[in-house]
This record gives C-alpha cells, sequence and structure tokens, in this order.
C-alpha cells in the first residue's frame, strides 16, 4: 500500500473508533508550507457534526488514537480550528519511488478509461491555405488531450475533418485560376474573398504542368480539385513537421454524397422538432436551452453549416465513442448549444452534453518587441511551420501548452529561442539532461538503479522530500488534468517540478557520496528522469539527454 493509501485507511479506522461511519470519506491535500509536513486533512472538521463534537477535540482524538506505524508518519499535529498535519517518515516516504523505478515509461498511466473510447477531433482546417498559428495551438492541444487520455487507457482516435465544400472552397479554386490567367498574361484579378498568399501562385504552377491543355484553368472544378489536393498535402506537412498525426481524415463532402445530411433532416422532421417559416425550414432549438431557433434549410435550399455538423457528430456516435471531444478556436462558441440541440432533437440516446468543446483562444506572436502578423509564405498570417523553422518543434508545442486553452497566448519568439532559464521548456528539458549526465558522468546503467537494497531514509533533506513527493504525486495528477482535458497542467507542472530537480542537482552531489547516499541519489535521479520524460512524452516534447 502506497503512503498515501496507507495513511488514508489509518485515519479511516481512527475515525471509526470515535463512532464514525465505516464509509467515512478523508480528503488529504499537500500543504501551501512544506514547513507544515506532508499531507493535511479536515477530517475532524467533517466529522463534527455526525459526531456531535466540536472539531478540535476530534482532531485531539484523532492524532492520539492514530497507529502511525501502519500510516507512516512521524509527527502528527492539529492546527486551527482542527486541521491535522501529518510528517511522513522519510524512509516510508522516499521507498515509494520502488514504484516508479519498476513503472517506467508507464509511470503515471491510469485505468480510469479503460473500455471506453474518445474522438479527439482538432486542427480540422479549411484546405485553402498553410496552418496558421492558431491551427497551431490547436494542433498541440487535441494532440496532448490525445495523450492525457490514452495515458488513462482511454482509446483514443485522432480525428481531422475536412471542410471540403462550400463559398471559401469556391474561392480558393477562383484564386488560383486568377493566378493560371496572369500567367497566361492577364491582368491579375483575385476575386473579393479569395487567397493571395505565394502558396496560390505555387499551387498554380503545379497545375499548369500537369494539366499542360488547360493554361488557364477553364476547367474551374478540377482546379478546385487539384487546389485541395495540393493543400491538403501541404497541410499533411505541416501536421508533420509538427509531429502531429491523424487516425481519420472525414471529408465534409462526404456528408452530401453518401445523403447523411439528407437523412439527419428528414430525422429531425420525422421527429416533429421542425418548422417552416418564410419558405425556411427551423430547428426547435429552444427547447433544448438554445436562445431562439435556427434556420436549417435557407430559402434558397441551402443548409446552414451547423447542419452538416449535427450529422457529422450522429457519424461520430454511431461510431461509438463514448466521449466526442472537439478542439476549436473560440469563434465556435456559438455552434455549440445548437449542433448539442440537434443530437438531442433526434432521439437517439445521444447524452446530454455531447459533444464536449475545448474552445481556445488566438494567439499574437511577437519578435524584437514587435506584433508579427504576416508570413513569406502565407501572406497574411504567421504559419505554424514559421514557427518551429524559428524556434524548434519544441518550443512551439510548449509554448502552444503553457496557458490554458481559453486563455489569450502572446508567443515571445525571442524568449522561445533562448537557451536559458528564462525559456521554461528549456529549463525543463535541461533538469531532464542534468540528471541524464550523472549516470553518463557516473559509467552506471540506469537499468542496473532498481531500488533494491535502497536506504531509502537518507534522503531526508528538504529538497529531497519535496522533489520525492512531486515525483509520487505525477499519476493523480496526471490523471486530473486528463479528466478535466488540461494540457496546460502538465506544462505548469513540469516547470515546477524542474526547479526543484536544478535546486537538488546544485545543493547535493551524487556521484562520489558514501555508498548508501550515492545508492539513493541514484535512484531518485532515476526516478527524476523517468517522471520528466514521461511528461514531456504527453507534450509531444523530446527529452535530450544532452544540451
Amino acid at each position: 500500500m502506497s503512503g498515501v493509501d496507507a495513511l488514508r485507511g489509518a485515519l479511516v479506522r481512527a475515525a471509526v473508533a470515535l463512532g464514525a461511519s465505516g464509509d467515512v470519506s478523508v480528503n488529504l491535500e499537500r500543504p501551501r508550507d512544506p514547513a507544515h509536513g506532508d499531507w493535511a486533512t479536515n477530517l475532524a472538521m467533517t466529522l463534527a457534526k455526525p459526531l456531535g463534537k466540536k472539531p478540535r477535540e476530534i482532531a485531539d482524538a484523532i492524532v492520539a488514537s492514530l497507529d502511525r506505524a501502519a500510516a507512516g508518519v512521524a509527527e502528527a499535529s492539529v492546527a486551527g480550528p482542527g486541521f491535522i498535519n501529518f510528517r511522513l517518515d522519510t524512509a516510508d516516504l522516499a521507498s515509494g519511488l520502488t514504484r516508479v523505478l519498476a513503472a517506467g515509461a508507464q509511470w503515471g498511466c491510469g485505468s480510469g478509461g479503460a473500455g471506453k473510447s474518445a474522438n479527439v477531433e482538432f486542427v480540422s482546417a479549411n484546405p485553402t491555405g498553410p496552418l496558421h498559428v492558431g491551427h497551431g495551438r490547436q494542433a498541440a492541444l487535441g494532440d496532448a488531450i490525445a495523450a492525457l487520455l490514452a495515458s488513462q487507457q482511454w482509446t483514443v482516435t485522432r480525428e481531422f475533418y475536412y471542410n471540403d465544400g462550400g463559398v471559401q472552397i469556391a474561392n480558393l479554386a477562383l484564386s488560383v485560376q486568377a493566378r493560371l490567367r496572369e500567367r497566361a498574361g492577364d491582368a491579375l484579378v483575385i476575386p473579393e474573398g479569395g487567397y493571395h498568399g505565394e502558396y496560390i501562385k505555387d499551387i498554380a504552377e503545379r497545375y499548369a504542368a500537369e494539366f499542360p491543355a488547360d493554361p488557364r484553368g477553364d476547367d474551374l472544378e478540377q482546379v478546385r480539385a487539384i487546389a485541395v489536393r495540393e493543400l491538403r498535402r501541404e497541410q499533411d506537412l505541416d501536421l508533420r513537421a509538427f509531429g502531429v498525426r491523424f487516425d481519420v481524415y472525414f471529408l465534409e463532402s462526404s456528408l452530401y454524397t453518401d445523403g447523411l445530411v439528407e437523412k439527419t433532416v428528414a430525422a429531425l422532421r420525422a421527429k416533429g422538432h421542425t418548422f417552416e417559416d418564410d419558405g425556411a425550414l427551423y430547428l426547435r432549438t429552444t427547447d433544448y436551452g438554445d436562445d431562439k431557433d435556427r434556420v436549417m434549410r435557407k430559402r434558397d435550399g441551402t443548409f446552414t453549416y451547423f447542419v452538416p455538423d449535427v450529422a457529422y457528430h450522429v457519424t461520430k456516435f454511431e461510431r461509438g465513442f463514448t466521449r466526442a471531444i472537439n478542439v476549436q478556436g473560440a469563434d465556435h462558441h456559438g455552434t455549440t448549444a445548437r449542433v448539442r440541440a440537434g443530437l438531442q432533437a433526434l432521439e437517439m440516446g445521444v447524452p446530454q452534453g455531447y459533444p464536449e468543446y475545448v474552445l481556445h483562444q488566438m494567439v499574437t506572436v511577437m519578435k524584437g518587441g514587435e506584433e508579427v502578423k504576416i508570413s513569406k509564405r502565407a501572406g497574411s498570417y504567421v504559419t505554424v511551420r514559421d514557427l518551429i523553422d524559428e524556434v524548434g518543434r519544441d518550443a512551439v508545442r510548449y509554448f502552444f501548452l503553457m496557458r490554458k486553452g481559453d486563455s489569450q497566448l502572446v508567443f515571445d519568439v525571442d524568449l522561445a529561442r533562448s537557451q536559458s532559464e528564462e525559456n521554461p521548456v528549456y529549463y525543463i528539458q535541461m533538469a531532464h539532461a542534468r540528471v541524464s549526465n550523472i549516470f553518463r558522468v557516473g559509467e552506471v546503467d540506469p537499468a542496473s538503479v532498481t531500488g533494491a537494497g535502497v536506504n531509502w531514509g537518507v534522503l531526508d533533506s528538504v529538497e529531497e522530500r519535496e522533489l520525492v513527493k512531486a515525483i509520487l504525486d505525477w499519476p493523480e495528477f496526471v490523471a486530473a488534468a486528463a479528466e478535466a482535458l488540461e494540457p496546460h497542467r502538465v506544462a505548469n507542472w513540469l516547470l515546477e517540478t524542474a526547479r526543484l530537480v536544478h535546486t537538488w542537482y546544485h545543493k547535493h552531489h551524487v556521484l562520489g557520496e558514501a555508498p548508501e547516499v550515492m545508492q539513493a541519489r541514484l535512484a531518485l535521479a532515476k526516478a527524476v528522469r523517468i517522471t520528466l520524460a514521461n511528461g514531456l512524452g504527453l507534450l509531444g516534447i523530446a527529452a535530450p539527454e544532452r544540451m
């Protein structure tokens, strides 16, 4: 039994001995000030009413009767109105590192999602240009959320939804056609709402080479198909450079060609949740919490954009996904209620709150103290590939993940490029490299460090105890981040733990110490190495052994 489980069990037994029910819940938290101990509980306060006693009186009784040996407790004290603080025995606390060494790459993994499946849809950019920095933030978020869920044994499918139809794609085709006609000698006339980036000229050149019989792009449908194909390929290269892969690429056009949109509309009409007004077809979304009823089919016979979204999510539910999680820009906020309303109106057993949405704010890129607004390649915006070329994949991923998704993000290129303690990803990776260097310099095979025969009691400094506690808290921390769908928690945990690692590294030598001290500190160093590598891996960031 782990230290915290042993303590919780001993507290339950002490509470029952005082008259509490056997299903008493014990909440344990880390005190903000390490001087107050390793764990604290408000158990006495929660028992005050059912036991009819003052919290302080209950706390004193619990401390007096607690089986300290079974709980691994060295000290227990009562503070304030009835909080109980505990300091664990050093050897008992640090012996928990044997679990880290045994688990290795699985340290931090849980089983809360076992037998359940999740679909994480992210990026889902229109194939009208390279991926911009907003798509990059979304890619980092979606990929890390998928990794967090997978760490808890969810069966995860990463999905990309291609909006390969509509006005934007039509303008893309017209933009490429305009560039083809410019090549043929006409004046350049980009359509209103069209695209101006250098990549449009590149597509036109590829088209002209592939279809020399149509130098002016008169076959607009063919131009459209080639433009979409080339930009899908371009976006795939962007994603590959970012280290992101997808299991499924879903085409919006398939919802129409396969009749799924018409089928969904017919089902909604059959359920009696639609009505017609002035030639338009409406869905009664107000029946499901929306602020007004929404148009499904306009008077000209075309569908509004949320209708294919409903049909698309029907496919997710029918594919058996327990959870459907959509990572999207904050500008999609207005679609959430109507998509959920459409799914509920179908009366097919879709849970309320399906799909889930993780919305993110956009990114401001700063360089040299000034905002960067355009890319040489894209023209009107900064691409994710621009950032990767500037600072590297690891820095881009970390900076996109270090803030909660719904907060504004300023990406400081100069900071991300710096090799200093001010650069958080460099600082974390350096912590991993430093503990790895211990084994290299000492010519110690990490595989030989198993924790067997270690005198854990020698890890008794404040720095060592705090570092041990951080490492042992990792599995519970990962599970909470996965449940909340918040990768920034991992990014922040890594930074805080790296600070503990650097402090320990500077204050305490490992090699050349007395044998039992060196053996225990090598075990701690290996546990640190494992945990940092696992945490960085969840964010898709490398854990270098040399820097």
